[in-house]
């Protein structure tokens, strides 16, 4: 089993075997907030701090039996004592944030949250709920307020999907435009439907563009960067003339988003042809900035 999944299977556990939904990305953000090796990430979700990936393992766990199928985390087996299976600083530091939070209400936690990680309040749909009208300036201070025009390009590799996301809210990215050709992938959270719906989830706008996608068979044995190179000096022969279209399109949305990204798989800008994609569209306007994040 993976080290992530006991820490959740340990956190049901210590904390009376089943939590609620809210309770229970709370609980766990602050644990993965002390953590040294954190292995869960977060975004500012409509009720705040939230994990994808952690209700992504939540579904596996299920599968698996530890878990009930239930909107609450409920362990589904007799016995267990999945605290003992991390190791003794995190079994430490989980022991500790049961002292301190244990007779909170979900009122109390969510309160908790909202006042000591204000950037994670900042979509929330209730915060008015929880903070008073000065704890929720704070909270708005903490939102992206740039709206200056500007073509963005960023890779996955490497990231986990709120990572990911991060980077475009604090970007204040409105418009997100996929680029591949085929939108698959094994990596958690970058799969078309998925990564749709979890840019919506945080106000991102997801449009795929496969005609500005590379075919996968040119995309095999790319070793150097020369070969890179030799792959986009075709890219740009034979694609992107043909692609007009969809050129003018992206440009048309940085005219009325503002700040719109371009995505694919590699982490390097010049390793990706969404590079060459921002730089036809930069043709159009000289005055639209490349910012490769």
């Amino acid at each position: 089993m993976l080290y992530r999944k006991k820490i959740l299977l340990a956190i049901v556990e210590l904390f009376g075997r089943e939590i609620n939904a809210t309770d229970f990305q709370k609980i766990l953000f602050l644990f993965s907030e002390k953590q040294i090796d954190r292995k869960y990430d977060f975004v500012p979700y409509k009720y705040g701090c939230f994990s994808f990936q952690a209700m992504a393992d939540k579904n596996s766990l299920i599968k698996e039996g530890y878990l009930a199928n239930t909107r609450n985390w409920k362990i589904n087996i007799d016995y267990a004592n999945f605290i003992n299976t991390l190791n003794e600083i995190d079994r430490k530091t989980l022991s500790k944030l049961k002292q301190q939070i244990d007779n909170f209400s979900t009122e109390e936690l969510i309160r908790q949250v909202y006042l000591n990680y204000p950037y994670f309040a900042i979509n929330s749909e209730i915060v008015s709920k929880y903070l008073n009208e000065k704890e929720t300036q704070i909270v708005n201070r903490f939102k992206p307020q740039t709206t200056t025009e500007g073509i963005f390009t960023i890779g996955y590799e490497g990231k986990s999907i709120e990572k990911y996301l991060n980077t475009l809210i604090q970007q204040n990215i409105k418009i997100l435009c996929d680029v591949r050709k085929n939108p698959l992938s094994r990596k958690y959270g970058f799969a078309k439907r998925t990564l749709q719906n979890a840019c919506e989830s945080v106000n991102i706008k997801y449009i795929h563009l496969p005609e500005l996608g590379i075919i996968s068979e040119k995309r095999k044995n790319l070793i150097t960067q020369n070969d890179y190179d030799n792959l986009f000096v075709d890219y740009e022969k034979e694609v992107l003339p043909n692609q007009q279209k969809e050129i003018m399109l992206i440009h048309n949305l940085i005219k009325t988003y503002g700040r719109v990204a371009l995505t694919c798989y590699e982490a390097l800008p010049k390793q990706c042809h969404r590079t060459k994609v921002a730089d036809a569209v930069h043709s159009l306007d000289l005055k639209i900035p490349i910012i490769h994040l």
